[in-house]
């Protein structure tokens, strides 16, 4: 995981990585954190936090000079308050580390030491920063309330008692403001960085998801060719081998026919091997047959010593939709194999009728076999290839055995 988010970021980034905040290079640039979990400090952080520190001095030394105009105040309070007071400068370093300790710390010391106040801000600052608005608002809370009580005990010199409380309160507003503005940006930041993750992990998944599928058609494909190849070479090579006195024309033929169709097998092979190694899907290579061709299926069926019936015709076949029309024709290619394998002799009809606006509606059935068909092995992947082609054309697909003892396909696909 740290290797891909590492692998997202733009070089243009790592090489102004030092201008970034801990908190932001942390989750761009993961690393082995120090000892206590914390993220290592970026020069900008160090930089902020002495600005933060020296504010937290000037403001200090100020609010010291002005003690002396304080009437009533004892020299040891004085003492006390700017001893308070440094330790609070020195506490700023802690900002960090520990923010909401910090700021709630700073509640008391507010009350009792003026040259504190540059730390209180600096505290408050950071919780708004690092922490969510709830601290906030009850941490800036407590010390906005102890206000009119710190100015009812130690008046401003010079300054009326509800202008230095006015005062007061809308410095605290504008620091806390402007502390969740900048957590404001930094999650904004961070949630931009993380949509653009969630976008390039979506599309890596896509792409994924698409060379699977490219490869589930071509395998399909694959299945539909060769499987109708195949079993015109298994049932032409099964007569020969049973029947070896068969009339020389008959062996002639049937020798025709399994060249023919190791032919036909090897080129359609050679073909899907070169859309796999061109990476391009499977209507770019040879054209794809479509209803129109189921003519010739049909023919090359009976060619194969196949009783082949083709009733209710569609009047138009170049009118049904290409992928509809090579559904059609996967379907009666498969079914027309399976008849051939299961029940060999025996007559099938294929059956096509539709309209546009009606659909198309196709069944292939097949007599039942004479005699016990030996159980062919892998018997079934067509069929299931056959009901999510279907599906995938948002049509159906229904099989199973007739009231004969025959065995039927039926699909219905539309056609707009």
């Amino acid at each position: 995981m740290n290797s891909d988010k590492q692998a997202t970021t733009p070089p243009a980034f790592e090489r102004r990585r030092w201008v970034l905040p801990a908190a932001l290079v942390e989750d761009l640039y993961p690393e082995p954190r120090r000892p206590g979990g914390r993220p290592r400090r970026t020069a900008r952080d160090w930089i902020v936090d002495f600005a933060c520190f020296l504010l937290a001095v000037v403001i200090g030394l100020l609010a010291a000079d002005a003690l002396q105009e304080e009437p009533g105040l004892s020299p040891a309070m004085e003492v006390a308050d700017q001893v308070v007071g440094a330790l609070a400068c020195a506490a700023v370093w802690l900002r960090r580390r520990w923010p909401v300790g910090l700021a709630v710390a700073m509640v008391p010391v507010s009350l009792v030491s003026a040259t504190a106040g540059g730390a209180v801000l600096a505290s408050l600052f950071t919780l708004a920063v690092h922490r969510p608005f709830r601290y906030v608002a009850w941490t800036g809370g407590a010390s906005l309330a102890l206000t009119p009580l710190y100015y009812l005990m130690r008046p401003e010199p010079g300054l009326p008692y509800l202008a230095s409380i006015v005062i007061a309160l809308l410095l605290a507003v504008a620091v806390v403001g402007w502390g969740l503005l900048v957590r404001s940006k930094r999650q904004l930041l961070l949630s931009l960085r993380d949509r653009a993750r969630r976008a390039e992990t979506e599309a890596r998944l896509r792409a994924e998801q698409a060379q699977r599928l490219a490869r589930e058609a071509i395998a399909r494909e694959m299945h539909d060719v060769l499987a109708h190849r195949l079993t015109l070479l298994s049932v032409h090579a099964g007569a020969l081998e049973f029947r070896p006195d068969a009339p020389r024309e008959d062996v002639a033929r049937a020798a025709g026919v399994i060249r023919e169709s190791a032919h036909e097998a090897l080129q359609d092979l050679r073909e899907i091997i070169g859309v796999l190694r061109a990476g391009e899907s499977d209507d770019a290579g040879r054209p794809q047959p479509t209803l129109a061709a189921l003519d010739a299926l049909v023919a090359e069926s009976r060619e194969a010593g196949m009783k082949v019936a083709l009733t209710g015709r569609v009047t138009d076949p170049a009118a049904v939709p290409a992928s509809v029309g090579r559904t059609a024709y996967r379907i009666a290619q498969e079914a027309l194999t399976n008849a051939r394998k299961h029940a060999p002799g025996t007559e099938v009809t294929v059956s096509v009728t539709g309209a546009p606006g009606d659909g198309l509606a196709m069944s292939v059935r097949n007599a039942p076999p004479e005699g016990e068909v030996p159980r062919v092995p892998g018997s079934g992947q067509g069929l299931i290839g056959l009901t999510e082609r279907a599906t995938l054309a948002g049509g159906t697909l229904d099989h199973g055995p007739t009231p004969e003892g025959g065995f039927e396909v039926r699909a219905r696909l539309p056609w707009g």
